[in-house]
């Protein structure tokens, strides 16, 4: 079956599998009249554990899509300049919090950008101010805004690392080496073999979450991994898109993240371990809002804008391989678990129903393409 779908760049014509193929099963507009009788799914209010919120204009501009379905979220720091310690951590917090929507309980989780220059008192001032949670490990040029990143996690890195040993402060790593000679798609893979693997080694009691995994190396890595030291966030493009989306058509923009989507069998792997049941995996989005312009350009940004869409593609993706069951301890009890954190007591519901998702999201300073512009999706978090 050939269905048109209308892209930001130009019309495209390509097949739509089921969960298996390329892009998963995407249902057409007709499907807006569906008779099928409406189920509908209560969750504890999820929790997003890898977020991108950035600052000023599009800060204001994507909070509220965040706060509207999530009760937490881990904020990452990869700003410009970068939130290296309390202090600023303190400030972007307060930042947020003046630009939620009235009434809202959305709490903003705040970490530390790791650097070469990082100080265990850092990490001390981190956890004693009660807003810190965790520190982000970029190595050195591998992703927006991580030009600051590690050099040198084993040699000036290690006294900070073995205090976050002693605070309980999670490490959480973008996966990738930033080696030029390393193809990129086996960027994670050979991350996980020449540093992953040594520094759990080297410092077994550290807690590390693996972000926004892309391989069955890393679901390997952490199913065999110790209970409760390592884990891993899981967006909805890895778990519904592999590298085909990048292409198909011509060059997909909207597409494009890092990690950079990796083949199908990878896909299917991720899928399998997250639908499974298990503890480790949990929600991530990675939401990483750009203006339009900055993604469709000569040197495009990397990051997909998916806060708007995220429940209702994590959700697509548990029915189609018949694990709804397994939904609710994915999206809102193995983060808690992890961090040492509460479980929400608040509650949402889910309810199919088809709906479309906007072609963009427009404001003063240019529009913004959510993941699946256009696209009709059959579950959505209820506003009642």
């Amino acid at each position: 079956m050939i269905k048109t779908l209308v892209h930001p760049c130009k019309a495209l014509q390509f097949p739509v599998g089921k969960i298996q193929g390329p892009v998963g099963k995407i249902q057409g507009p007709k499907q807006l009249r569906s008779k099928e009788p409406k189920m509908e799914l209560t969750l504890a209010q999820p929790d997003d554990w890898h977020l991108h919120l950035r600052d000023g204009d599009l800060l204001e501009a994507v909070v509220s899509h965040s706060a509207s379905h999530f009760g937490r979220a881990i904020v990452m720091p990869n700003l410009n300049p970068p939130i290296t310690t309390t202090a600023a951590a303190v400030a972007y917090r307060e930042s947020i919090l003046k630009l939620l929507p009235a009434n809202s309980n959305f709490t903003p989780l705040m970490t530390l950008y790791l650097t070469d220059t990082t100080s265990p008192i850092e990490i001390k001032l981190a956890r004693r101010s009660g807003a810190v949670f965790a520190v982000k490990l970029y190595p050195a040029g591998a992703t927006t805004n991580s030009q600051d990143g590690v050099t040198d996690l084993f040699g000036r890195c290690l006294p900070v690392l073995e205090e976050m040993v002693e605070q309980n402060m999670p490490l959480l790593v973008h996966g990738e080496v930033t080696n030029p000679d390393v193809d990129i798609f086996d960027r994670e893979k050979v991350f996980i073999e020449t540093v992953l693997e040594p520094l759990v080694q080297r410092l077994p009691q550290l807690k590390v979450v693996m972000e926004h995994i892309t391989t069955m190396d890393a679901v390997r890595f952490v199913e065999s991994s110790k209970e409760g030291s390592v884990a891993a966030t899981v967006t909805p493009q890895h778990l519904l898109l592999n590298r085909n989306a990048l292409f198909q058509g011509g060059l997909q923009p909207h597409n494009y993240c890092l990690p950079v989507l990796k083949r199908e069998i990878h896909r299917q792997a991720i899928v399998a371990a997250v639908t499974s049941g298990s503890n480790r995996f949990f929600l991530g989005t990675d939401s990483a809002p750009h203006e339009r312009r900055r993604k469709e350009c000569p040197c495009g940004c990397a990051g997909i804008f998916n806060a708007p869409v995220a429940l209702s593609l994590y959700a697509k993706v548990f029915e189609e391989v018949g694990a709804l069951d397994k939904l609710e301890a994915f999206t809102s009890f193995n983060g808690p678990d992890f961090y040492g954190l509460p479980r929400s007591t608040s509650k949402i519901k889910m309810v199919r129903t088809p709906w479309k998702v906007p072609e963009s999201f427009s404001f003063s300073f240019g529009d913004i393409i959510p993941m699946f512009a256009g696209e009709t999706l059959e579950w959505r978090p209820s506003s009642n």
